[in-house]
Parts: C-alpha cells; structure tokens; sequence
C-alpha cells in the first residue's frame, strides 16, 4: 500500500497494524492539510477526518503503549514565527503542543531539514503519513521511531566492548 492515499476512515486501523511493524528510523508524521502526499515509495499518505490533537495523542499513546519503539519527536522551527493575524488559531496549537508532548525528546528544526531527514529514512525505511484537517501551517509533528529497550548510550558501551576486545594488529 505504499505511495497512496488511503480512505479517511482507515487511518486508525493502519496505524494500529503498522506501529507493530515499525522499528527504530521509521517515522510517522502527523501533518496539516496542505502537507503534500510525497512520491518517494516507502512513503504511505493517510487522509484522517480528524482534528490534529486526537491525532497526535493517538499516535503518541500508540507510541507510548509499544514496548518496542519510542520517539524522537520534530517540529518546525518556523511556528515559533506564525503569528496568530497570519494564521488563526495557532497561539491555542502552540499552547497545547507542550502539555501534550510533555515528556518528549523534541528537536525544533526549519521544515525543509526535516523533510530532508525524513526523505532519507524513505530511501530503506517506511514512513507513515496521517494528514489532518488542520489549516495552519508548519503544525506537523514528525515520530523519527528510536529502539524502546536499547538507546544510544547502551549502543555506544557496547561498540566500545566490541572494539577493547577485537585484536589490534601488530606494529
């Protein structure tokens, strides 16, 4: 089902069937209307008849109730800028954003460094896209997924084990 755009109706489905499958360097974005359905195979587009917040708390309780996955959480770097007179609305989403990502690790980066990462992971990794019925722009929230039982300091002691105990070739 990559590459298209799925009924409205499906999109929790989906999300339920793929968060299983998912591992760390999958992403699933929660994006705004205008979010363009991306051409990358690998990239799965799900229109969602739903508010942006009941997304994005399904998808973090999704995340959260996982054993396997967590989240490394990015958002655009250009909301801090969108005043409430260019996008009514806002100033309420960025109020709600930190009290429910509360205890996320979140990276604020400009969009299109983001989209950047994003479109390398889909060049090995799937990538889900919900899109929302939200009219502000630069309010999607991009899951990169990271490993739930292993982080990057377990990952780090264990390259060091394996190199203290390989050989070193002889001068």
């Amino acid at each position: 089902m990559s590459d298209s755009l799925h009924n409205t109706i499906e999109w929790q489905d989906r999300l339920d069937a793929l968060v299983p499958l998912f591992g760390h360097r999958n992403w699933i974005v929660v994006a705004d209307a205008a979010y363009p359905a991306q051409s990358r195979a690998g990239i799965e587009t799900i229109a969602a008849a739903a508010d942006q917040i009941d997304v994005l708390r399904t998808v973090l309780h999704a995340i959260e109730s996982s054993s396997h996955v967590r989240a490394n959480i990015y958002l655009d770097h250009e909301l801090e800028f969108v005043a409430e007179q260019m996008a009514a609305g806002v100033t309420h989403y960025r109020d709600e954003l930190p009290v429910l990502l509360r205890s996320a690790n979140i990276t604020r980066l400009l969009h299109e460094e983001i989209i950047d990462k994003l479109d390398q992971a889909a060049q090995m990794f799937r990538v889900l896209i919900i899109k929302t019925q939200l009219t502000i722009p630069y309010t999607s929230v991009f899951f990169e997924l990271d490993c739930g039982y292993w982080d990057a300091d377990a990952e780090r002691r264990l390259r060091s084990t394996i190199a203290a105990a390989e050989p070193r070739p002889a001068p």
